[in-house]
């Protein structure tokens, strides 16, 4: 990993590079190790657009660069605000398939969900993404771009600072990518974004825990929904492939460094998994498992099969929870009328809202 990654048959894209591809350059260019730092540093800590901005570097080994590498990301194609502040910036990729991530701003902190597929090919059935199916994994520089366009849209004096990768598709199913981005978001001279202020969302693919525990130190949430295999298989096909046991052996034996914990995420669907007995069921899974709990009340969205919980099984559900010993909090949707809150994020209803946002532009 970490080598240089081809752009297109000409150009290679800096943004696809990591460190040791930088020093990998450096040296191909018969420049010396320093010249590596000085790229990582203007491409990732700086966000430039062009190797014309790199202006401690020599015109002529710009001009150089400029031969074989470029710096290029995804089109950012539209944008769409919520009356909550939550912005969801929609990108097309080189090969025409969009993407989308979401800025939420709250009090000082400013947090991007960020996309690691176009798609998803896991089909679970409260999730409005997973309906377009899967597309193919997302490279370096167009998760990188996410973050880059992001900032630079958050507003006059404001800065990431969180990162979720909760957007389209599963990060562990995109694992060597999203480790080397990592990486460079922690890196004092990438991003220099703290690890405990980025959190992975999984939906249990049992076999990439254990490495995203060992060669990052960041958050783990993982996406569970139900306390039996034979509910979770019907809301998430996944659980066939691996189901509850293999899952919680994973996650007890998940490597949390300091006063780190599990998250819990778990959408509750009216008549479907918000008993007291769902309830009960959950606390003997979890028992053992040092974690927190969010609790998300179902977005609804055209044609799903579920609807949301009556405010009251909620409060229940979680009462119970807390009874228990655990953490547990209902967590507030951000951005549900542009199709941004948890699951709701796909490239085929941007038309719909294309079309909204220009009809509500004319007054109409």
């Amino acid at each position: 990993m970490g080598g240089l990654k081809p752009f297109s048959a000409i150009m290679m894209n800096l943004r696809d590079i990591t460190y040791e591809g930088f020093l990998d350059l450096a040296v191909s260019m018969g420049e010396k190790p320093y010249r590596a730092g000085q790229l990582y540093r203007w491409v990732y800590a700086r966000g430039v657009s062009s190797i014309d901005e790199m202006t401690d570097i020599s015109l002529a080994l710009r001009e150089r660069l400029k031969e074989k590498y470029c710096i290029t990301g995804p089109s950012l194609v539209d944008t769409f605000s919520s009356e909550d502040g939550t912005v969801k910036l929609v990108y097309e990729l080189s090969d025409g398939l969009r993407i989308q991530s979401v800025i939420m701003p709250e009090g000082k902190r400013t947090t991007v969900c960020v996309s690691t597929q176009a798609g998803c090919a896991l089909g679970c059935g409260f999730c409005l993404t997973g309906t377009g199916g899967y597309k193919r994994n997302l490279t370096l520089s167009e998760m990188v771009t996410q973050i880059l366009s992001a900032g630079a849209l958050a507003g006059e004096g404001r800065s990431i600072t969180n990162i979720v990768f909760m957007g389209m598709g599963e990060p562990l199913l995109n694992l060597d990518t999203l480790i080397e981005f990592i990486n460079i978001l922690v890196d004092p001279a990438g991003f220099a974004i703290s690890h405990n202020r980025i959190t992975v969302s999984t939906a249990g693919i049992t076999p990439g825990l254990q490495r995203l525990g060992t060669d990052t130190n960041v958050n783990l949430a993982v996406s569970l929904n139900a306390a039996t295999d034979s509910l979770r298989s019907e809301l998430m096909p996944v659980n066939r492939k691996y189901p509850l046991s293999g899952l919680m052996e994973g996650l007890r034996s998940y490597p949390l460094h300091g006063k780190k914990h599990l998250t819990i995420e778990y959408v509750l669907l009216g008549g479907v998994n918000e008993s007291a007995d769902d309830a009960r069921a959950l606390v003997r899974l979890l028992a053992s498992l040092k974690c927190k709990i969010n609790l998300i009340p179902f977005n609804p969205f055209a044609g799903a099969a579920f609807k949301s919980p009556r405010d009251e099984d909620v409060e229940r559900f979680r009462d119970i929870l807390m009874k228990s010993g655990y953490m547990a909090v209902i967590r507030k949707s951000r951005g549900a009328d542009i199709g941004a809150a948890c699951g709701q994020l796909k490239a085929r209803d941007l038309a719909r809202l294309s079309k909204e946002k220009t009809l509500e532009a004319e007054g109409c």
